[in-house]
């Protein structure tokens, strides 16, 4: 190429703004809540930057996963291994070669790529970044309740013209680590002590969920199942120990993590990192778990992109991930969200199930020129990974029915349109609920959240050793959920059957069987004159808090452990 904003200019052009542009125009630039400048980054400070580039097929890819995910396609369950997605997704040799020389003129000589070859994780110097991308200015910034420190532009970057057909975005500059929402509810006050329950345990998980003692992995499989924690989220073998001396019950379970895939710090615990290895493990009982560590360590990486790169670079990984992790859409770039989607869109083709926590604001709450909206949340707004939302059982103290826990994110996003497989439920719901909340608060039309639910109030949790009650969130319904898929694909592995995978597509097309129906109750969201506080509630069949509802599990293993 060689016309006037050609590559052979390389940095220079970068000061000529018609020969640039902006990836990621849309993207929020505003500080986070709690979060204060330390002032510019040294010059001589060393980054970690990843660029996405720009992949190939992706419609084919699109039309393979739906197609190896639909249990009425002939190709239902013959799953791509990562190098058939690789050799779909690949970037062009053009665009290999455009970035790699790029990078290389402006001294970003330490790059490593992935397997499927678009990604590119490379250190800088804050000096060298700054002339690479083309307005960006670093700084030092602390926050959250971790007080964790991050390096970030609040200013946006722009790339050479001549690149807009080869990268994605660049990550490490912009987004900001989100704080965790679990929380430690007040001790309800207890009503008697007939037959009651103090906090949920394994055991009472196990007892609303219809498991038996025999409901366990075999260990005779190559079956396993993962947790990720990121932002100095870590467990402690000794914490898991102490959970399953206390709380293990009558079922064989394993007490040690099989492998951790990443860093794991030697400070103190994060009650999230304890409460998704602790239930996932106690539910998916003595199935072989991982848990991959992305702790985002140095100041500029983003852990959950960190996460992401490990999913391209490894053949063999578990069957099913539960995450405890989301942002709010509309702080997110579109070229950022759209290509996270397509990471999910390679999980799923490759076999792989993905559950999100729908997260812990209800339908959440924005101003847009004076106007309220609810707030969806991604990636639980993914059209390619399965939405955990949660709930409360009716009597608190008491193994009984469950009503929806106010916490439950759900909604529809206003990115992603509504997925084919959903059509018939969601359009029901719409039509038949009598509780809708003024249709200029969500996007009717777009990917309707969570999927399926399970409980999220009042956990016992041990961290740092010490048993702490009352812990909730959808962090909590996550793995619970996770883990009881593990067991199904045990089950399935067994008898020669290829595991879950996307499980969306058979979830909605067998309406739900297998699921306790929610119908009680509604979550939080904006609170005004219009909706008072209320987002959506719960009804018969599908509905944007609870999904299709929490697992009965062998009614469950019953309508799943067969093609």
């Amino acid at each position: 190429m060689r016309g006037p904003c050609s590559l052979l200019g390389l940095l220079a052009l970068l000061v000529a703004g018609q020969c640039s542009y902006s990836p990621e125009p849309d993207q929020q630039l505003t500080l986070p809540p709690g979060w204060v400048s330390l002032g510019r980054a040294d010059p001589e400070e060393e980054l970690s930057l990843t660029f996405a580039l720009k992949q190939q097929n992706v419609d084919r890819l699109s039309e393979l996963v739906q197609a190896v995910s639909d249990p009425d396609s002939p190709r239902y369950g013959k799953h791509l291994t990562l190098e058939d997605v690789a050799e779909l997704v690949r970037p062009s040799q053009l665009t290999l070669r455009t970035v790699q020389k790029w990078l290389s003129a402006a001294g970003a000589q330490n790059c490593r790529s992935v397997t499927t070859r678009d990604f590119l994780a490379c250190w800088l110097s804050v000096r060298q970044a700054e002339l690479l991308l083309s307005g960006a200015e670093f700084h030092r910034y602390v926050g959250g309740p971790a007080e964790t420190h991050a390096v970030r532009s609040l200013r946006p970057y722009r790339l050479p013209k001549a690149l807009a057909s080869h990268v994605d975005f660049v990550g490490g500059l912009h987004r900001f680590p989100p704080t965790s929402t679990l929380r430690q509810r007040p001790e309800p006050q207890v009503p008697g002590t007939t037959g009651l329950h103090l906090g949920v345990t394994p055991s009472v998980i196990r007892k609303r969920y219809n498991l038996t003692a025999q409901d366990v992995g075999s260990g005779a499989t190559n079956n396993s199942q993962a947790c990720a924690q990121f932002l100095e989220q870590y467990f402690h073998a000794s914490d898991l120990a102490e959970f399953m001396r206390l709380f293990g019950g009558n079922f064989v379970h394993q007490a040690a993590v099989a492998r951790v895939v990443g860093p794991q710090g030697r400070g103190r615990a994060g009650l999230e990192a304890s409460l998704d290895v602790e239930y996932l493990m106690s539910a998916g009982a003595n199935i072989s778990t991982w848990v991959y560590s992305s702790p985002g360590r140095h100041e500029s990486q983003e852990p959950f992109l960190q996460w992401l790169l490990l999913l391209s670079n490894e053949s063999a990984l578990p069957q099913v991930h539960t995450v405890s992790y989301g942002d709010d859409e509309d702080s997110l770039s579109g070229a950022y969200i759209q290509r996270v989607n397509v990471e999910f869109m390679k999980a799923a083709a490759r076999g792989l199930t993905l559950l999100f926590a729908s997260g812990d604001s209800g339908a959440g709450c924005w101003s847009v020129s004076g106007r309220h909206q609810f707030r969806p949340s991604f990636p639980a707004s993914s059209p390619y990974v399965t939405t955990v939302g949660g709930t409360s059982f009716q009597n608190p103290f008491r193994i009984t029915s469950e009503v929806v826990d106010y916490i439950s994110g759900g909604g529809f996003s206003n990115v992603f349109p509504r997925p084919s497989y959903q059509e018939e439920a969601v359009a029901s719901y719409l039509n038949s609920s009598p509780h809708l909340p003024p249709s200029s608060y969500f996007n009717a039309s777009g990917r309707a959240y969570p999927d399926v639910a399970a409980l999220s109030d009042g956990y016992w949790v041990v961290s740092n050793h010490v048993p702490i009650p009352w812990v909730s969130g959808t962090s909590a319904s996550t793995p619970v959920f996770g883990g009881l898929l593990s067991l199904i694909n045990e089950h399935r592995i067994l008898r020669g059957h290829p595991p879950l995978g996307f499980l969306n597509p058979r979830l909605y097309k067998q309406r739900g069987a297998g699921l306790f129906d929610v119908t009680r109750g509604c979550h939080e969201s904006c609170l005004n004159e219009e909706v008072e506080g209320q987002g959506f509630c719960s009804g018969p069949g599908w509905d944007p808090v609870t999904g299709w509802g929490t697992p009965n599990f062998p009614a469950l293993l019953k309508t799943l452990i067969d093609p």
